[in-house]
């Protein structure tokens, strides 16, 4: 089934860092972007606690998804120009497919809410299925929105974006190895956060992507752009989306939220400022409606509001994370340094603190590429190329750089701790001088 959306008399646009114009030309696109559902997402940070190693990464989920539409509404463009469909199934691009795709881009991350990860961690709340959920309710303005298209539209927007979609040529250009959404957020990401990592050559490669059966593929003239791309993809999980800082801040706002939930209506020191918009989370009870009315500013404001709890873990966890007062932490082995992990994690109990909110291991890898494993649980689309004799060869077997990194899982583990054990105040005594040394000697064992 396809389906038709008309186009605005004259388009639109909305200036953007990193695309220059985002170029709305559809009634359709327009009036999701007015949903207040949509809306919401100017209030969701795009990149977590990044922002607290990183202090220019302000932007927003909005930015990001509006982004994503613009880089997909381009390799639809490309794709009419050059691969236009001459046949039914002949693997060329069907410009029909092109308001199903665009909403697809535009709505991928609706469901995201405050803070992400951390929040997902603690509520059990999955963004994803919360973006299904959005886009398949009568109830949102989404949903009417797409419905105005056709009464099985929502489901064939939400069928791409949970990767069921019969024609897996519209799912890649949104979710695979090399896709709109990864090609946005890397660009974004590296221009707030004023790394260079992240950088590659858009251009080029919407150049040489085109389309095939069943997906998409590259030129083999534009394997060098390719290889850029995933290089900087390596390169950003490296030095920023695993950056320790702002893992350190994030395993802070894990241990804040589990103990804000811990006390919501505990005998002994229950939550006594308002945090209404979180019950239903705390009790597991909560609807769509009470999902969309949380964002980053409603949470840092009950954590300033938890400065002045009765509990000493909760106010103490909420100063930390407001003032920017991140756990430290160390690298380890999990072979061999289980033994010190163990008698770092009793000093620190020792030393007084409650282990459960005080200390953390924290484990964060990414597969900077790989190919297609038959039998695998989890496959990721492979990215292919074409040669001049029409064969599809996949980049691993003649991209040297790439093929060094293939399947190899990259990342590391981490112990977080409070940072005040490791660099007491030079002017205080303490009783437990004795563990300090212990610790601190610990933890320059494994720092070698």
């Amino acid at each position: 089934m396809y389906f038709y959306s008309p186009t605005l008399k004259q388009e639109k646009v909305f200036r953007d860092p990193i695309h220059d114009h985002i170029h709305i030309q559809h009634q359709l696109i327009l009036d999701i972007i007015n949903c207040r559902e949509f809306q919401r997402l100017r209030r969701i940070k795009q990149t977590g606690t990044s922002l607290y190693t990183f202090h220019g990464a302000e932007h927003s989920r909005f930015g990001h998804c509006v982004g994503v539409y613009e880089i997909a509404r381009r390799i639809c463009d490309h794709f009419k120009r050059n691969y236009p469909s001459q046949k039914e199934g002949d693997g060329l691009w069907d410009d029909r497919n092109r308001i199903l795709v665009l909403c697809a881009a535009l709505l991928h991350d609706l469901g995201h809410g405050p803070f992400s990860h951390a929040f997902e961690k603690i509520f059990q709340t999955n963004h994803e299925d919360i973006t299904v959920a959005l886009i398949l309710s009568e109830e949102t303005e989404v949903h009417q929105v797409l419905a105005r298209v056709h009464p099985d539209f929502p489901k064939a927007v939400a069928s791409i974006i949970q990767k069921t979609h019969p024609n897996k040529q519209l799912v890649q250009l949104i979710s695979s190895q090399i896709d709109a959404d990864r090609m946005d957020y890397l660009l974004r990401d590296a221009y707030y956060t004023g790394v260079n990592y992240g950088r590659f050559d858009l251009s080029r490669i919407l150049r040489v992507m085109l389309p095939k059966k069943n997906g998409i593929a590259f030129h083999l003239s534009g394997m060098h752009a390719v290889e850029d791309y995933v290089l900087s993809r390596y390169q950003m999980y490296m030095q920023v989306y695993f950056h320790p800082v702002s893992r350190g801040v994030e395993v802070l706002l894990n241990h804040l939220l589990k103990r804000a939930k811990y006390d919501y209506g505990h005998p002994s020191h229950p939550l006594h400022h308002s945090a209404s918009l979180l019950a239903p989370f705390f009790t597991g009870d909560w609807s769509l409606e009470d999902y969309l009315k949380l964002d980053d500013g409603v949470l840092s404001t009950y954590f300033t509001h938890w400065l002045e709890e009765e509990d000493p873990i909760l106010s103490d966890l909420a100063g930390r994370f407001l003032s920017r007062k991140p756990f430290k932490s160390v690298a380890f082995d999990q072979e061999k340094d289980q033994d010190k992990i163990d008698r770092l994690t009793q000093i620190i109990k020792e030393l007084g603190y409650d282990t459960n909110y005080y200390t953390a291991l924290n484990s964060s890898y990414d597969l900077p590429y790989d190919f297609y494993r038959p039998g695998q649980k989890k496959n990721r689309t492979e990215i292919e190329l074409l040669r001049s004799d029409g064969q599809f060869i996949e980049l691993s077997l003649v991209s040297e750089v790439v093929h060094a990194i293939t399947g190899k899982a990259r990342g590391d583990n981490r112990f977080y701790f409070p940072r005040e054990i490791l660099y007491p105040e030079t002017n205080s005594v303490s009783l437990f001088n004795d563990l300090i040394a212990e610790f601190q000697q610990l933890i320059q064992q494994l720092s070698h």
